[in-house]
């Protein structure tokens, strides 16, 4: 991080440091020493503030990566890269057709629940009885049919859809190459041939209208500039490949064909693992079910029987929940206003990672990296000043939003840390402009100032000394204690007041240099 200083000064300090004059004088004795030939200034008092500089980028202050939080088919993507998007809208959506039939199912469940506990409630009858009767014996052989396993039809249906399917992959693969193939060198050269004689035909029949210019001959020359044309643009056609829109339907094909080949496999497979033990468990529960149904309804309410009853109703209410919830998972949608940055997937394919990227370009920040050597300098809310690349002469106030708490290595070894700046203008601003922002570090108001040059350092003992203007001919040297500085200005904490005369000149001031700082 490079150091900047710059001082404030009012009108009036600002002429006092053009009151300059040419003094001469003789070395003296004691407190008084010769004044040499120099510049005369001022003491004054004025303004003083103290500023780092640092370099970084522009960033927006909200970026997201979106996903699907389960795997699927993609069903439709409603967004391109570059598209506004506002919050909550839909920006692309999975398969979700078995997603919605399990929803369906749950409403279902809902309403029977419900049903079988107002039943229990107001009584059963023998319209009940039977249908209770009916339940349990569907709920029986659902699960005789689940532990029997695959019928042998279904297992060679499936695999017909598998060979099906992977047949489908291979044509629209040959399609695909077809395509990219389709202009053949037998075509090309054949193409060429005919342009070759229509060329020949053309220049006969000039040949003979030149000779003889009627009618007779117009026609033929006619025709045979027609066929030129013909022959030139099949030519040219056959010359320039197959139709590139040709080309990715053949590719699109080629997609759909693949995800539908999968498909089928995953159903083939299901199919040959046959029943999990948590299908079985359910089958198992629903007979459970069915058969308490009919116990209740052979004999008499009770209210354990009521409480089952609204336990099961609880059950199948949190399932459509669940249901609903998974229906929802099926959808992207924009968690803020913003613009589309990134689109990873396409309809029909299998998405199972990083989907879309979105940026909110209605907030802006700039991200700086500030060594740790000069990081205790700088807290959230310090003014700071911003300059962007693209527009050095317009200056954007801000101030610092946030300083990272811990900090990271770089290349060099040096630990930096990371610091955000609030940016807020008009201008068109882009992610990634390259911003100088000047932070003000420390400030001083109506202090005692003078100027860098007027000052001499002793580097070994730290001393400050000015020389003071005594009189006309005289002036002494005068030890002072330093404060804040800048580029132009140090303060001084003691040893003079406001409208001193110092001398510049033939002193040695070059030993407080530029770059230090006293506090």
């Amino acid at each position: 991080m490079e150091k900047d200083r710059h001082g404030r000064f009012g009108l009036m300090a600002k002429k006092a440091l053009l009151a300059t004059g040419i003094v001469l004088a003789l070395m003296g004795c004691g407190g008084d020493t010769t004044v040499q030939t120099g510049e005369v200034v001022t003491a004054f008092t004025g303004d003083l503030s103290a500023s780092a500089t640092a370099s970084g980028q522009v960033q927006a202050s909200r970026e997201a990566t979106l996903s699907f939080p389960t795997p699927g088919i993609v069903a439709a993507v409603h967004v391109r890269v570059g598209d506004v998007v506002q919050e909550g809208e839909i920006l692309a959506e999975l398969d979700t057709t078995a997603r919605a039939i399990s929803v369906a199912t749950a409403e279902q469940t809902v309403l029977v629940r419900q049903a079988q506990l107002d039943q229990l409630l107001a009584g059963s009858n023998a319209a009940d009885i039977t249908a209770a009767q009916a339940g349990v014996a569907s709920a029986q052989a659902s699960l005789d049919t689940l532990l029997a396993g695959p019928r042998p039809e279904e297992i060679t249906a499936a695999q017909a859809d598998v060979r099906a399917a992977q047949a489908a992959v291979a044509a629209t693969a040959a399609q695909l190459n077809s395509t990219q193939d389709s202009v053949s060198d037998a075509e090309l050269e054949a193409a060429r041939a005919q342009l070759v004689a229509a060329q020949y035909q053309l220049a006969q029949a000039q040949e003979i209208n030149d000779r003889i210019a009627v009618q007779q001959t117009d026609i033929p020359l006619q025709n045979a500039r027609n066929a030129l044309e013909v022959a030139q643009a099949n030519f040219d056609s056959l010359q320039a490949g197959p139709d590139i829109n040709s080309v990715r339907i053949a590719q699109a094909d080629v997609s759909s064909a693949s995800a539908q080949s999968a498909r089928a496999q995953n159903s083939l497979d299901s199919l040959l693992a046959g029943p999990t033990e948590a299908e079985i468990t359910a089958a198992q529960l629903q007979l459970a079910q069915a058969q308490a149904n009919l116990d209740a309804l052979l004999n008499s309410t009770t209210a354990p029987q009521v409480r089952i009853a609204q336990a099961e109703l609880q059950q199948a209410q949190l399932q459509l929940a669940d249901a609903q919830e998974q229906l929802e998972k099926g959808r992207i949608t924009a968690p803020f206003a913003g613009v589309v940055t990134a689109v990873y997937i396409s309809e029909g394919e299998l998405a199972s990672g990083r989907a879309l990227d979105v940026m909110d370009t209605n907030s802006y920040e700039v991200i700086l990296n500030i060594d740790e050597a000069d990081i205790g300098i700088i807290t959230v809310g310090q003014p700071a000043s911003v300059l962007l690349e693209t527009w050095p002469n317009d200056a954007i106030a801000s101030q610092v939003r946030s300083i990272a708490p811990s900090g990271t290595n770089g290349t060099t070894g040096l630990v930096s840390y990371q610091a955000r700046l609030a940016l807020e203008t008009e201008l068109p601003v882009r992610v990634g402009m390259t911003a100088n922002a000047t932070l003000v570090t420390a400030e001083r108001t109506n202090v005692l100032l003078v100027p860098n040059r007027a000052i001499t350092a002793n580097r070994q003992t730290g001393q400050y000394f000015v020389t003071r203007k005594t009189g006309e001919t005289t002036s002494e040297q005068v030890e002072i204690t330093i404060g804040l500085r800048d580029e132009t200005a140090t303060q001084v904490l003691s040893g003079l007041q406001a409208g001193d005369e110092l001398i510049i000149g033939n002193t040695d001031a070059a030993g407080f240099g530029p770059g230090q700082n006293n506090n």
